[in-house]
């Protein structure tokens, strides 16, 4: 009897040892097996009837809370800033702590649509359009405060360098981290307001398709900006799409990093730091998924998107916000211990103050949203719940704002010597313009997802799985 050979001894193995488990399947991006033509008729319908009733509730108090704004600077304006509650030991308040929340908030915007583009994730999709949207208008929240902040708001063309000026050879500072503020943010925002309207041609094109009524057909026309379709089309609309996810992707890192030197520059307890610019970056993000989260959950309800934003997605975007609210953690943790272990004085009263001084419920409030909120992400039942990621998301975005509000407020109320020290207290103005902001937030993105579409309809098709025919039932154009 012969030997077995090499080949039959690994056949015999193979058969013998318990099969390996299969791969999971993919997580689904679309919920059933909708047809293109379903697809585009699902996601144009907020955009083509009339909005329910829970789209009226929200815009009717986002509304108020806009008047509201509109009063409140008109006051101000009249008045000046002496209205506000700032005093001789915290020249710097709301107005920055609102200023530094509203750019953290257009982060998440970005990273979702450039950098995940590049990475070529497909959770993205579904959300990218309503992110991008986000960024546009937490950026116009953001450049309210620094305008009003100046006090005369008519002089504001002094911080941009222009040529030919009028005031000779005089420019502006290019070594304050102030005018570096101007020109990441303002870059910020132009990148995202192009990358944000390109994305949405295609779709302004099917819109156009499918208008009836003359007058809408030439706006979306003229918007979609002669897009046939065609093949070459396509390919340089792909280009460009590329080419400004890769200009944006350094932004991200950017607009925050500098933002942060404003204050890493100082020699100010508390701010005089180099984890700044990360520790910035990572709060941004933070927050951005955060508000992100609170947006998505409010548009799936009131617009009946449960098929297209799906749980899947809100974990995804969970498992990042796990992933920098544990940043975040380290970095307050890394902010203790180099108090602690440079052995500065005035850096370890400030921490100790921090923690037990007339403002620690501010800063109990940071740390329950930014470092208690996002440790039960951990688990997955947390990260499938709508309810547990609503609320989840409020109090991070309420935990980000006090963290601001404890760098900015916490840090000047009592600096080096004590003949300075002093409290502040907000008055209804500083109250009244941060409401408002909120208003003009929600009021502009309900606009938005009330007249365009706030989902990715062609992008939607490429990640729907058996996505059927593509003709659509009704006979119209369906590109």
């Amino acid at each position: 009897m012969s030997a077995p050979t090499v080949d039959e001894l690994t056949r015999a193995a193979s058969s013998s040892s318990p099969r390996a488990p299969s791969a999971l399947p993919p997580p689904r991006w679309v919920d059933g097996h909708p047809s293109c033509g379903q697809i585009t008729a699902d996601i144009a319908a907020p955009l083509e009837g009339r909005p329910g009733k829970g789209w009226w509730i929200c815009f009717g108090v986002a509304l108020l809370a806009l008047a509201n704004l509109l009063v409140m600077v008109t006051y101000l304006f009249a008045k000046g800033i002496g209205v506000w509650g700032l005093n001789n030991s915290v020249g710097w308040a709301f107005d920055i702590t609102n200023f530094v929340f509203w750019v953290g908030i257009g982060h998440a915007g970005t990273l979702i649509s450039a950098v995940l583009l590049l990475f070529r994730q497909k959770w993205r999709t579904s959300i990218n359009r309503s992110a991008e949207a986000m960024t546009i208008f937490a950026v116009m929240c953001a450049g309210l405060f620094p305008l009003i902040h100046m006090g005369r708001p008519w002089d504001a063309f002094f911080i941009f360098p222009y040529f030919p000026n009028q005031r000779g050879p005089l420019w502006v500072n290019f070594r304050s981290p102030l005018v570096w503020d101007v020109f990441a943010i303002s870059t910020y925002l132009t990148i995202s307001l192009v990358f944000w309207y390109l994305g949405m041609v295609p779709d302004l094109a099917t819109l156009r398709d499918r208008a009836t009524a003359r007058l809408k057909k030439l706006v979306l026309g003229t918007l979609s900006l002669g897009w046939n379709g065609s093949h070459r089309t396509w390919a340089r609309y792909e280009t460009v799409s590329l080419i400004l996810a890769g200009l944006a992707t350094p932004l991200v890192l950017s607009v925050h990093s500098i933002v942060s030197t404003d204050f890493a520059t100082s020699l100010l307890p508390g701010w005089h730091t180099t984890i700044f610019p990360p520790y910035f970056v990572a709060g941004a993000i933070y927050s951005g998924f955060g508000m992100v989260l609170t947006l998505l959950i409010i548009t799936r309800q009131t617009m009946h998107l449960q098929r297209y934003i799906t749980i899947n997605h809100l974990e995804a975007m969970a498992k990042v916000t796990l992933a920098t609210g544990s940043l975040v953690s380290y970095a307050y943790a890394t902010e203790f211990f180099a108090a602690w272990f440079t052995g500065n004085i005035y850096e370890r009263y400030h921490f100790i103050n921090r923690a037990t001084g007339p403002y620690a419920w501010c800063f109990y409030l940071m740390v329950l949203g930014n470092v208690v909120t996002s440790q039960f992400l951990w688990f997955k039942r947390a990260r499938r719940s709508v309810v547990v990621l609503f609320i989840a998301s409020i109090l991070i975005n309420v935990g980000m704002w006090f963290e601001r509000f404890v760098i900015i407020v916490v840090s000047l109320h009592r600096a080096f010597l004590p003949s300075g020290w002093g409290m502040f207290y907000p008055t209804a103005v500083d109250v009244g313009v941060l409401v408002g902001s909120f208003g003009l937030f929600f009021t502009c993105f309900l606009l938005f997802i009330r007249f365009l579409p706030m989902i990715a309809i062609w992008e939607i098709k490429g990640v729907a799985q058996d996505p059927g025919p593509h003709a659509p039932t009704d006979g119209r154009h369906d590109d």
